[in-house]
């Protein structure tokens, strides 16, 4: 049975981001591949960064092309409290008892905060992802959340994909990679069983201009079949609905 899709909404504690990557020898955070992951999950629907701005105008750019809206936060209030906390927190709020369509709430942060919005998401039946660094995230924070993502992993190589140079022509070759990275993602995700119309979702998450008739098939299933014919994945012929399921990946000899 296909799952329904997920709805997300992410609020990111910018400040707490860069303080705990500062002094790790690390490039830049890279909010794309925070993005990469959560469309995995489902549609982002709704994106938002808090922080004092004027002290990272380096990441506004790339923030506003990932169509981020940037909540302006002053310095710190004089009895110390961070008034990103507290705005992030209203406006998380504020946003589940408004859009029940929301199901899952990502908090990108490590601080610990923020259990107690946490706690408040859970109580409203909403699925909480948390996504911090794993040397500055709070226990009682990663705890909480129904599922924490470390952002060190991200960085990190999944297993590889097969290799399609010389078997697939180069104006094909983006439509073969981003099958395949879909498929990943949804092993990642535990998926048992992925079902055509999924790896399409998944692959249109990814990249939305996706369509499979730019790269000269008919049809999604006639870019699944060419996939299997060159070798790179199995699939097969589900008995009740007539829909391909795909296998996996075809192991190379």
């Amino acid at each position: 049975m296909i799952e329904r899709e997920h709805t997300l909404a992410m609020f990111v504690d910018f400040e707490n981001i860069a303080l705990g990557a500062q002094g790790r020898n690390q490039p830049d955070f890279d909010i794309q591949k925070v993005l990469e992951r959560l469309v995995e999950k489902g549609k982002v629907i709704v994106k938002k960064a808090y922080a004092d701005w004027s002290r990272f105008t380096k990441y506004k750019q790339p923030f506003h092309e990932a169509a981020i809206e940037l909540i302006e936060i002053p310095k710190r209030s004089s009895t110390g409290k961070n008034s990103a906390d507290i705005r992030l927190c209203v406006d998380a709020i504020d946003l589940c008892y408004a859009k029940e369509h929301i199901d899952t709430f990502v908090i990108v942060s490590g601080d610990s905060d923020f259990s107690p919005l946490v706690s408040k998401l859970k109580e409203n039946g909403k699925h909480v992802i948390g996504l911090g660094m794993r040397t500055s995230t709070s226990a009682l924070l990663s705890d909480n959340c129904d599922e924490f993502i470390y952002y060190e992993d991200l960085m990190l190589g999944d297993f590889q994909p097969p290799k399609i140079n010389g078997k697939v022509p180069k104006e094909k070759q983006p439509a073969f990679n981003l099958l395949f990275e879909s498929m990943i993602a949804l092993v990642r995700e535990n998926k048992e069983c992925l079902w055509s119309s999924m790896v399409k979702d998944t692959m249109k998450r990814k990249r939305p201009s996706f369509s499979e008739s730019s790269y000269g098939y008919r049809s999604f299933s006639e870019l699944l079949e060419d996939a299997q014919k060159k070798g790179f994945i199995e699939l097969r012929t589900d008995p009740r609905s007539g829909t391909y399921v795909v296998v996996g990946f075809v192991k190379e000899s």
